[in-house]
């Protein structure tokens, strides 16, 4: 049984580090009867209820969440018997999910947040580090996809109706007032081809980073209700990623190479690879 101190300043990442269970081929993972304990849920229904956000979550995102939620059963003691109790078995990944739609006014919780969402990202980062260009391209174009969505919802929620001019303002304050048209004839591309898809690995991700802290700002700021303020909240975001990446490399997004493959062809290519 686990003892959670009421001092939260003790309560640090090794207390999720020392609930972490690693099975016979060196994966880790977690049970989610233990993490209820840990975040301070007293009732199995309600953390339970938390757990099922968390797999819609995973489902939303298009990843498939019986990978990351495992049902299992284990044996408690009752008594002066035992009983089968159930549980679940989970990835780093779903319990990130977990504590990001727990209830954020515990501290336990926050601070969960934190350590999942550090070692999720440190985790990613390091196994980004070993893909190849391409592979960091296809990676990133799936993740601005996904993320693209949950901007759209994000902004019609904000009151945007007007999906054009609002996602071009994203564009004009990253690339210094071009707009997705602009940015498709600098690039020399086709008019149905799609500027996304013909970005290298460090120009998508500064579009990642643009789209993901925008759908996060307008989905947590209330005041943000209309389309005009939705819109000069993108732009604003884009603006301070440009900022960021000028002060870092030097480099405007604008002045990065053009691939000369589109996603498309990789796609294409990768499909056509012996299956290992």
């Amino acid at each position: 049984m686990i003892f959670i101190t009421n001092n939260i300043e003790n309560y640090n990442e090794s207390v999720f580090e020392s609930i972490k269970h690693i099975n016979e081929y060196g994966d880790e993972y977690w049970l989610a009867r233990e993490l209820q304990e840990v975040l301070g849920y007293k009732e199995w229904r309600n953390f339970y209820k938390v757990i099922e956000k968390a797999f819609i979550a995973c489902q939303g995102s298009e990843i498939e969440p019986s990978d990351h939620f495992v049902e299992v059963n284990k044996i408690v003691a009752a008594g002066v018997s035992s009983k089968p109790i159930a549980d679940i078995m989970l990835t780093r990944y779903a319990c990130y999910l977990i504590v990001q739609n727990g209830d954020p006014r515990k501290k336990t919780v926050a601070l969960g947040q934190t350590y999942f969402a550090v070692k999720t990202r440190q985790q990613e980062t390091s196994e980004f580090a070993n893909l190849s260009e391409d592979e960091r391209r296809l990676e990133l174009r799936h993740s601005v996809k996904g993320f693209n969505k949950k901007l759209f919802d994000a902004a019609n929620k904000a009151g945007v109706v007007n999906y054009g001019k609002f996602y071009n303002y994203g564009y004009k304050g990253l690339y210094n007032g071009e707009t997705a048209q602009d940015i498709k004839s600098r690039k020399g591309l086709k008019p149905k081809d799609d500027i996304l898809d013909y970005m290298g690995a460090t120009e998508l991700a500064a579009n990642y980073f643009r789209i993901t802290q925008t759908e996060e700002k307008l989905r947590n700021d209330d005041s943000i209700n209309t389309e005009d303020k939705a819109n000069r909240t993108h732009y604003e975001v884009g603006a301070k990623v440009r900022k960021t990446m000028l002060e870092i490399s030097g480099k405007a997004p604008e002045e990065l190479p053009t691939p000369e493959k589109s996603i498309k062809q990789l796609e294409k290519e990768r499909k056509k690879l012996p299956r290992r």
